[in-house]
């Protein structure tokens, strides 16, 4: 079955999804695609905020070099450069939408709305909604997709592929529905905005991680995947056995947050003069290694002498959902680990967003542009959402402009005409649980050589149980937990290969850095040759 062209197809329906449609909308017919859930996406759970140069207090200048230290020598300092320049105007045109950013009550203050610190920042320079920032943002831009009359929403669709012609362009996208038949959506230009990779692992600060099927989806028509080895790890997840995952914001240790070992001391003062500012990747190995050396599982981060005014003020999401766990964060400190967070690694693209594919393009999580380099700095991802959605847009519309309208997408059908194989979910179920387990217990914060070797054979093995399953990869759930298996792969290949520690990417191996900082590139064929070895 085939749906009718559009001119520009997005899946993915987060803040860098949403962002482009409402850009292009205006002259360009948009399909979206995207959960009928709002919660399933990463954006809305982003409670810290967006960085950008607001106040008369701070500078460009300035952003752009937390950003490059932060980033531990990896970053692009072109991207770096564009991304912090244009940040601005991408805040004032959220504003213009109507996010209700947290106004600022201080009339001494020089900028209308409140601006708090974060780590790896030394100005405050956040700009935020209470503490749910991008609940605030996605409600609102979902507002303004539902009212524009040229963007149609697809909330009926599991996406698995892309559609490529014969000359290797990509001519949109297939998917199948609630009753397992197939759809293909086709389109001149076709935008991945699916999100990261934090799914991998076992413990994350999103309930319904992505698990870079967007990233494989890419891959498999030939894209460049750069810097996979750099999965950050938020350092502070609530710790909570039987709960949901829960992220408690970097704005908690921003506004003075201390993080306490298990004899109740601060032990950040002793590891980095910025104590519990430091970069999250510095942040993250101490409170591991704190969990190694304790019986707690967890340390404690403690905002008490903030005083209840402040909290119920700066946090009242985060005061909120405690509550409901049986913790008074007034009262308590707050029990958290480390949890894979976001992907600094993705499918490598320009400034406009544009891969290596023709007409394919990524934005958002799912993209790598070179900003975040070894180690994304707090509230730089939400920012280069809307900078990047933004260029991309400009860059769709200059090409339409250019070649014309779109054709007829006649001819580019989903590889399996027939109803999609339903499987046990079960059996799929176990393999991912194993996948994550594998993963993080070898391929997280601290690495060796050892363990990457083996993840990379238990990984194979259950990439193998996946295509021994009769019609697996003509399921929608097979499908795409064979991508996920092979993006884990292709974590791990990236990993190997980098003999260093460097950001994100800790091995007591390597433990120092190699003089020149080089980025990491892989593609499917580098994944076929590292399948076909020991085969």
């Amino acid at each position: 079955m085939s749906t009718p062209t559009s001119d520009v197809l997005i899946i993915g329906g987060g803040v860098a999804g949403l962002t482009l449609a409402l850009e292009v909308a205006d002259h360009r017919s948009v399909t979206l695609v995207r959960p009928a859930q709002d919660d399933q996406g990463a954006s809305r759970w982003a409670q810290g905020g967006i960085a950008a140069v607001l106040s008369p207090d701070d500078d460009l200048d300035a952003h752009i070099n937390d950003t490059l230290v932060a980033g531990d020598g990896l970053c692009d300092i072109e991207a770096v450069r564009f991304t912090v320049t244009h940040g601005p105007a991408a805040i004032q045109w959220l504003i213009d939408k109507g996010v209700p950013f947290t106004p600022e009550h201080d009339p001494a203050a020089r900028y209308p709305y409140h601006l708090t610190r974060e780590g790896g920042h030394n100005a405050r320079r956040i700009i935020h909604a209470d503490d749910a920032t991008g609940r605030a943002v996605v409600d609102t831009l979902v507002d303004k997709v539902a009212q524009h009359p040229n963007i149609t929403q697809r909330n009926d669709l599991t996406v698995v592929g892309l559609l490529q012609d014969p000359q290797g362009a990509c001519r949109g996208a297939y998917g199948s529905d609630a009753n397992h038949q197939w759809h293909s959506l086709t389109a001149r230009h076709t935008v991945l905005a699916t999100g990261g990779a934090s799914g991998l692992y076992r413990h994350t600060t999103t309930p319904a991680p992505s698990s870079g099927e967007g990233m494989m989806m890419a891959a498999e028509l030939g894209a460049r995947l750069m810097n996979l080895e750099f999965q950050q790890f938020h350092p502070t997840c609530l710790f909570d056995l039987e709960g949901s995952a829960f992220l408690i914001s970097e704005a908690v240790r921003g506004e003075g947050g201390h993080l306490l070992n298990e004899a109740g001391e601060r032990f950040m003062l002793a590891l980095d003069k910025r104590a519990e500012l430091a970069p999250r990747d510095v942040v993250a190995r101490a409170i591991d290694a704190e969990i190694q050396r304790s019986t707690l599982g967890h340390v404690w981060l403690d905002i008490r002498h903030l005083g209840e005014k402040a909290i119920r003020h700066h946090f009242p999401t985060i005061l909120a959902h405690c509550a409901c766990r049986g913790i008074d964060i007034t009262q308590q400190a707050i029990p958290v680990v480390p949890a894979a967070h976001y992907s600094c690694g993705g499918v490598a693209t320009d400034l406009q967003g544009a891969t290596n594919v023709a007409n394919l393009y990524a934005i958002g999580e799912t993209a790598c542009t070179g900003l975040h380099g070894a180690n994304r700095m707090a509230s730089n991802s939400l920012l280069e959402c809307l900078v990047f959605a933004r260029s991309c847009a400009q860059a769709l519309l200059a090409d339409v402009e250019q070649h014309g309208q779109t054709t007829s997408g006649s001819g580019f059908q989903p590889p399996a005409q027939a109803a999609a194989t339903v499987l046990p979910k079960a059996v799929l179920s176990d393999i991912r649980q194993q996948m994550r387990t594998t993963m993080s217990q070898h391929v997280s914060i601290v690495r060796s050589a050892t363990g990457l070797s083996t993840a990379l054979t238990h990984l194979k093995s259950l990439l193998n149980s996946v295509e021994e399953i009769q019609g697996a990869l003509t399921a929608p759930e097979g499908k795409r937990l064979h991508q996920t298996l092979q993006l884990a792969l292709l974590t791990v290949l990236a990993a190997q290969q980098r003999h260093e520690s460097r950001g994100l990417h800790y091995s007591t191996d390597w433990p120092s850095r190699q003089p020149e900082a080089v980025a990491s590139s892989l593609a499917m064929n580098d994944l076929t040759d590292a399948l076909a070895t020991n085969r």
